[in-house]
């Protein structure tokens, strides 16, 4: 049994209505505790505990001195709010965290009160709290809004839009910006170095407080704060002082976000003074209290489970490259051989492997932070130069940009080549960050070419054909995970554009598979053939443009066609079924399915229970393609054999 820390104080805690009736020095205990109840839970579960460890401190402030959960505390992200789950009657599943069945590893409005507004993607938290402050004013019940947003977050465009709507709006708005300077990859851009400065500055140790607050703080603090302010905003000549002023916001900071001394009183003069939107500005640790978190490059992120004394984590050996690896490693090899390619990611070049070409050309690889949005348009900008960028984001991250995808990169049939990371269901972060979509959400536009990768062969030929590529737009999508353990060339090849190919050829029943269910539709045929049924496998290679000859020989000689892919409906097998039935080819001796993920969104578990939960399992798929095909499928079984 895991030895778990003592923790007399949180103990004490079953909501934080109990948190109101502690002093200062209990609150700061109580925090030490719960930095150690996170810590022994995070070592069982995984997780990100990194960002966590930095917010303890300011959880149990912010729980302490507001009204929650009448009170709407908005966390940006979320993957910062395991302290916040545990201190809100959640304590005792902590550690079914990111499981399945269990918590999630985000806020969640169906899991709690406490958690009034669900994220998982950045920069949401501004906008949400000023919709509560709208609904306070117009007679919700519903107190005061708080918003707990990242440096790293706070680069991106929605959060600037939120910014200037609240202070054009001047209602009374919380947002605590917590500068911890690091978002998932060290931070970029300006913003970054802006806040840095703040910190560093002759005045970093000062409460720079906006007028009407001084008076409510402690003698000392008031002094400083109002020669801080004076020295921010009156001294200056022509300015009015900080960028968050000049937005309409108050300005509080920066202040020490471990200091439980530095942090109740001003979040209690801000509660008890503030009349329109104010921004308070904490400074706090990735990691903080535990040393390999602290220490690591990431800060402790994403860590696996973990032994709490030596941090070391359990990691499985892997039995082939990642997909994401691979990529990363092709993608170099071309690079290598074409000054042209650049690589673009969204603070994520280590998720990516773009760090992979990064360490070799540090000056071609550009992480425009969590700006997914301007990251596409700048990727566009290049191609119009004439450059081969290659822009890497997350197939849920991507949606964030889908306008620019649409306006800046189809419409102008610019040759950006978009690299589709984490394609599919990836397991414990759940449906926020399933890659469900973009199949069908790029095989709508006009001028893209959409492929997916069968395994991770297939990929390196991928990278190489939309390096080749310069007549627009092209995408690949791959999965999160192992490969299928190939052997692998040093270098990939050109595939034909809108070819597909066989895999093995059968005579009954024919699977066209798009992307990596591919060894799914493998084991499928082997329980098929068991049963004495003969089965062609197709990989598709392209969505758009299709290959229609291969299409049509597979309905000509098969009683079955099941299509299948990891997307949603509405994906390949729509395209599949639009190009046919326009021809008028569904109407014959061949019947068609289509195996997609299910009209709604699937919950965390591992990624192959979230598989049999969709219905998309390789006994799933035969059973299909045999009742499709008139075969009896009672009592089937497939075995990975």
């Amino acid at each position: 049994m895991t030895n778990r820390p003592e923790t007399p104080f949180l103990d004490c805690v079953t909501s934080p209505a109990d948190m109101r009736r502690m002093n200062d020095t209990s609150l700061a205990n109580l925090a030490d505790d719960l930095r150690s109840e996170v810590i022994s839970a995070v070592s069982e579960t995984g997780g990100h505990l990194g960002s966590s460890l930095g917010v303890v401190e300011l959880t149990v402030a912010i729980h302490a001195v507001f009204d929650t959960p009448r009170d709407k505390l908005i966390w940006d992200v979320s993957h910062q709010c395991y302290p916040h789950k545990v201190l809100t009657g959640r304590r005792d599943r902590i550690r079914t965290l990111r499981q399945e069945g269990g918590l999630s590893g985000f806020t969640k409005r169906t899991e709690s009160d406490y958690d009034p507004f669900g994220a998982a993607h950045s920069s949401t938290s501004i906008s949400a709290a000023l919709g509560f402050t709208i609904g306070r004013d117009m007679g919700m019940p519903t107190g005061d809004a708080i918003a707990v947003i990242g440096d790293g977050s706070i680069s991106a465009g929605m959060a600037y839009e939120a910014m200037n709507n609240a202070g054009a709006e001047g209602r009374r708005l919380f947002v605590i910006l917590n500068d911890n300077e690091m978002s998932i990859a060290p931070p970029v851009g300006a913003m970054s170095k802006y806040l840095s400065g703040l910190y560093a500055s002759p005045m970093g140790e000062l409460h720079k407080m906006a007028e009407g607050f001084e008076a409510a703080l402690p003698g000392p603090l008031r002094d400083h704060a109002r020669r801080a302010r004076q020295l921010v905003t009156g001294m200056q000549t022509g300015g009015s002082g900080t960028l968050f002023e000049e937005l309409g916001f108050s300005y509080i900071g920066p202040i020490d976000g471990h200091d439980m001394s530095q942090l109740l009183p001003v979040l209690r003069a801000a509660r008890t003074r503030a009349t329109g939107p104010v921004l308070i500005h904490v400074c706090t640790k990735k990691g903080k209290g535990y040393a390999p978190a602290e220490t690591s490059a990431d800060r402790g992120h994403g860590v696996s489970k973990f032994d709490v004394v030596s941090g070391t984590q359990a990691k499985s050996k892997p039995n082939a490259p990642s997909y994401t690896k691979v990529f990363g490693t092709a993608l170099t090899t071309e690079a290598a051989l074409d000054p042209g390619i650049v690589a673009v990611t969204a603070a994520m070049p280590d998720g990516t492997g773009v760090n992979i070409m990064g360490a070799r050309f540090p000056a071609r690889v550009f992480d425009v932070g969590i700006a997914e949005q301007h990251g596409v348009t700048f990727a566009a900008g290049m191609a119009a130069s004439g450059l081969k960028p290659f822009c890497a984001i997350y197939s849920t991250f991507l949606q964030r940009g889908y306008d620019q995808v649409v306006h800046d990169v189809a419409l102008q049939n610019l040759p950006v080549r978009f690299a589709i990371d984490r394609a599919g269901l990836v397991g414990a972060d759940g449906p926020t960050h399933a890659g469900a979509f973009d199949i069908g959400y790029m095989a709508a536009l006009p001028n893209m070419v959409v492929m997916a990768a069968g395994d991770e062969l297939e990929l390196m030929h991928m990278v190489r054909t939309a390096a080749a590529y310069d007549d627009g737009p092209i995408a690949f999508r791959y999965p999160r995970g192992e490969g299928e353990g190939l052997d692998l060339p040093d270098r990939g090849e050109v595939i034909e554009i809108g070819k597909g190919r066989i895999v093995q050829q059968g005579t009954d029943v024919a699977l066209l598979s798009f992307g990596a269910h591919l060894g799914e539709c493998r084991k499928a045929a082997r329980a098929m053939e068991a049963r004495g049924v003969s089965v062609t496998i197709a990989d598709a290679r392209f969505a758009k443009p299709l290959d229609h000859a291969l299409i049509r020989q597979l309905l000509r000689h098969h009683k079955a066609l099941v299509t299948v892919e990891q997307g949603s409906r509405g994906g390949f097998g729509a395209m599949v079924l639009h190009d046919l039935a326009n021809d008028g080819l569904l109407d014959g001796r061949c019947q068609v399915r289509t195996m997609t993920l299910p009209d709604r969104f699937i919950d965390q578990a591992a990624p192959d229970a979230m598989y049999a939960d969709a219905g998309m399992t390789a006994v799933d798929i035969a059973a299909m393609a045999m009742q499709a095909a008139g075969v009896d499928v009672h009592k089937m079984r497939v075995t990975d054999g």
